[in-house]
């Protein structure tokens, strides 16, 4: 048993990296659909915001599957405030990776109204969500 909870736990923050690793690049290549004039620069990079997006969804699903694994299936902080806690910043996460994907239909659809600028601030979300989500995992308040 001890041997899965490893396993499924490895699995977990590897899912989890390589999700957020798609959260943080998506929307600097917003930055860039936001700010580019050119016809077939803006298709290019539409094109990566396109495959991007549906990689790390590829990746969120079994971050949270294996997340509720581990709290569900192993019991780690099922009575704990924290893991409330950080089940809420879970929860704007995915909230994130929704808002997301509307950016993206905006951009497909050539309805973007929102600067390069907003895109910047809109691309430090996640790092504060990830550092918050830790800090809850590491220190467990």
């Amino acid at each position: 048993m001890a041997n899965a909870y490893l396993w499924v736990k490895t699995l977990h923050i590897v899912f989890i990296t390589s999700w957020f690793a798609g959260l943080f690049y998506l929307p600097r290549i917003y930055v860039n659909l936001a700010d580019e004039k050119n016809i077939e620069a803006y298709s290019r990079l539409l094109g990566m915001a396109d495959r991007l997006f549906r990689f790390m969804t590829i990746l969120a699903v079994p971050a949270v599957l294996l997340g509720l694994t581990l709290w569900l299936g192993f019991g780690i902080g099922a009575r704990d405030v924290w893991m409330h806690a950080k089940l809420f910043f879970v929860i704007l996460v995915i909230g994130y990776h929704h808002a997301c994907w509307g950016l993206l239909k905006k951009f497909r659809a050539s309805l973007n109204t929102r600067s390069g600028i907003w895109y910047r601030w809109f691309n430090e979300v996640p790092v504060i969500l990830l550092l918050v989500i830790v800090a809850l995992v590491i220190f467990k308040p």
